[in-house]
């Protein structure tokens, strides 16, 4: 490139990992699939378990205990936020991308989902965004709808227009009328980037963070006809149809083994007609969603083209975690209060399921129809929930065409970004504060085809939410899945040949193990993870309640 790059930063919330064709999947999705296949598709990259977690590594490149989200912040509460890390927020410890690059001389624009704090001290705006109009919290209706009830009195996982979204520092009490979020999102960046002036010679960092495809599963008419009747079949069938086609592709090894399902919620022939209609319809919602985020994407490539900046723009694309398979049914506590909330303000009779007044997710079943053959989904450290679709392409990259297979992280990005603006980070001192440096490695290098692989063998990558936790050396990852949702115990997986984490190695090696969970340990020093257990009543009830309440899962696995 002759001159610095603009940054396009698309990130999808909760996309499986075979949704989009050019990863296997069957929905319409032709404006990523030519950026995918025109730059280099990652197969083996990873983020967090959850989407807060992820957002934090993503604009710091560094670890989420470490920057403020050690904890989701909408199940923690003082006992835990007093704690370094756990704050519930972006903290001051840790630089955000946008700050480094507008201090670089970027214009730096966020259109979309914030989720890393509430006010105007942690809002998007306060952390370098020029530009921000973002919906701060996890999740929200994605049309300018909500029922006509206090904001106070909502349950929990459902939520008000009202302290929602904010445009800069303003707090939005009301949207407009034809509001859908993916369409707003990219509305609105769209906006930020035709308003520069024409002698504004800056380039631009444009962070596109989508609300979708997180439920509620809501889409426009048109686009959930077109799918009508796709999903009939289940999501048993759905799952081997991906598995072939990206058997097919060369994302996955013909010979793979897939991990079972793991679920205890219906399996679709014990579904009456009436529950499958109404579960291959969820689907179709899902898939329209996807199919609108997509065109979304291809607006802002097209006005890229039109104004002659594509050529000159590194275009990055992820989803945030695993695919999501909470059974929100049977949420304890929070679920019975948001079922019978649902029922009494919402529409989810057949023919209304997507609309705006509606309200409904897709389960565990059809989530791991798209992060098959890995184990699980969102919320646990197993590949299911930290593997995710990503990809980078601009016209200067080497590796262009290519699949990698290579392990790199979300943290990888604030680095390469940096040393492709030509600018780096400060260390250890950034405006007369201490922050922390960032734990990511450049990809630099391995994108301009210089060195082989972006991490070496040696290197080690742990994780831990709500006292999931797996670290990773190589080929080679520890996993712990704490009771009942899974063994409470060090499990061992060698996953260049068992990619689905089937075949438990703990017994046979013994000593690799060893030597991994003292990595793990080494991690919990460095990042100040706290131990559940031992934290008081609160903390250990949260972690180890959690994963069930969102996925209810069986007690063995």
């Amino acid at each position: 490139m002759s001159k610095r790059p603009n940054f396009l930063l698309i990130v999808a919330d909760d996309l499986g990992f075979s949704d989009l064709g050019a990863f296997g999947g069957e929905i319409a999705t032709p404006h990523l699939d030519a950026l995918a296949n025109a730059g280099l598709r990652l197969t083996d990259f990873h983020a967090a378990s959850a989407c807060s977690p992820t957002r934090a590594m993503l604009l710091t490149g560094t670890d989420h205990h470490l920057a403020g989200i050690g904890a989701m912040a909408e199940f923690s509460d003082e006992t835990i936020r007093k704690n370094p890390g756990y704050e519930g927020h972006l903290n001051q410890r840790v630089v955000s991308l946008a700050e480094l690059l507008r201090d670089a001389g970027y214009h730096t624009l966020i259109s979309g989902k914030w989720h890393l704090g509430r006010t105007p001290e942690t809002t998007a705006a306060a952390r370098g965004f020029e530009r921000a109009f973002v919906l701060e919290g996890a999740a929200h209706n994605h049309y300018g709808w909500s029922p006509d009830v206090p904001p106070h009195k909502m349950p929990r996982l459902l939520h008000a227009v009202e302290g929602t979204y904010r445009d800069g520092l303003e707090l939005l009490t009301e949207l407009p009328k034809d509001f859908y979020s993916s369409d707003a999102f990219t509305d609105r960046l769209l906006e930020y980037l035709g308003e520069r002036p024409a002698d504004d010679e800056r380039p631009f960092f444009a962070y596109l963070p989508f609300s979708a495809p997180h439920f509620p599963l809501q889409a426009p008419d048109e686009l959930i006809n077109k799918y009508k009747g796709r999903y009939n079949g289940g999501p048993d069938v759905l799952r081997e149809q991906r598995l072939e086609r990206l058997k097919a592709l060369g994302l996955i090894p013909q010979d793979v083994e897939a991990h079972p399902v793991v679920a205890d919620t219906p399996n679709w022939h014990e579904l009456d007609e009436a529950g499958r209609q109404q579960s291959a319809r969820a689907m179709e919602v899902y898939a329209a969603m996807v199919e609108r985020l997509d065109w979304n994407v291809g607006r802002v490539v097209e006005h890229l083209r039109a104004t002659g900046e594509l050529d000159n723009t590194v275009v990055l694309f992820l989803s945030d975690n695993g695919a999501e398979g909470a059974a929100l049914e049977a949420l304890p506590i929070v679920g019975k209060r948001a079922q019978r909330f649902i029922g009494q303000h919402y529409d989810n009779s057949l023919e209304n399921v997507g609309r705006a007044n509606s309200y409904v997710w897709y389960g565990p079943r059809w989530a791991q129809a798209a992060t098959a053959p890995s184990r699980q989904f969102k919320l646990f450290t197993s590949q299911g929930g930290i593997r995710v679709p990503a990809f980078i392409t601009w016209p200067g990259l080497k590796l262009q065409g290519v699949i990698s297979h290579e392990f790199a992280t979300v943290m990888d990005i604030v680095p390469t970004l940096l040393e492709l603006a030509g600018t780096g980070h400060p260390g250890t001192s950034y405006r007369g504060r201490e922050v922390l440096p960032i734990r990511g490695r450049s990809l630099l290098a391995y994108l301009q085809g210089e060195t082989a692989q972006p991490h070496t063998q040696e290197e080690t990558t742990g994780w831990e939410l709500f006292r999931a936790r797996a670290v990773r050396q190589g080929q080679w990852k520890a996993l712990y899945i704490p009771k009942p949702d899974g063994p409470g115990r060090w499990q061992l997986y060698d996953l260049k040949r068992d990619p689905g984490e089937i075949h438990d190695l703990a017994d046979k090696e013994p000593e690799r193990l060893k030597g991994l969970v003292q990595q793990w340990q080494r991690y919990v020093d460095e990042t100040g993870v706290l131990d559940f257990s031992f934290g008081g009543r609160l903390l250990r009830e949260l972690a180890r309640g959690i994963v069930r309440l969102f996925t209810r899962q069986p007690r063995t696995l």
